[in-house]
């Protein structure tokens, strides 16, 4: 079912559409994290995405939760969009010697996709809150407050070292 979908009819479909879509993207970030870990040299931006990682654990089952207070399947659909963060992620990272300069783009591509995610998971909210489902609403803000406490870590990782670093 693609974005613009004959099957979306209703914001019930979009919702749950959406759902899937930040379903996949957790679950795909999960997988790239434990890379991002073992390339980071910085051991605040390491320390950083190994929390967050366990966060991520925590992100998959909230949103899990929440399939199961909407009555439906939890299952994902593809996300091009994070598998195009992620792929641009690996890429970079993996063309950068200087080690300085990779925590940088290890640093902005983290950011990348915690944009992606708290967008979808802001979206997610104000569905859930539209369709009189607060308490689908109240699990997903407990999502989207991790990605902005990350978001801001990652920013005050940069600023106080990485990119001083990176640019010398």
């Amino acid at each position: 079912m693609g974005f613009f979908s004959k099957d979306i009819k209703t914001l019930d479909d979009l919702f749950v559409h959406t759902l899937r879509d930040i379903y996949y993207a957790e679950k795909q970030i999960e997988k790239a994290l434990p890379k991002m870990i073992d390339k980071a040299t910085n051991p605040q931006l390491k320390a950083g995405l190994e929390k967050h990682l366990g966060q991520t654990k925590g992100h998959i089952a909230r949103v899990e939760n929440v399939f199961e207070l909407h009555g439906v399947k939890a299952k994902t659909v593809n996300c091009p969009a994070i598998d195009g963060i992620l792929e641009e992620a690996d890429e970079v990272s993996g063309d950068i010697d200087d080690k300085d300069v990779l925590d940088a783009a290890l640093i902005a591509s983290a950011q990348a996709v915690e944009h992606y995610e708290i967008t979808r998971y802001g979206t997610l909210i104000a569905w859930a809150k539209q369709l009189g489902r607060t308490d689908c609403a109240n699990v997903l803000a407990n999502n989207i407050k991790e990605e902005q406490a990350t978001d801001r870590k990652l920013t005050e990782i940069a600023e106080a070292k990485v990119n001083l670093q990176a640019a010398e």
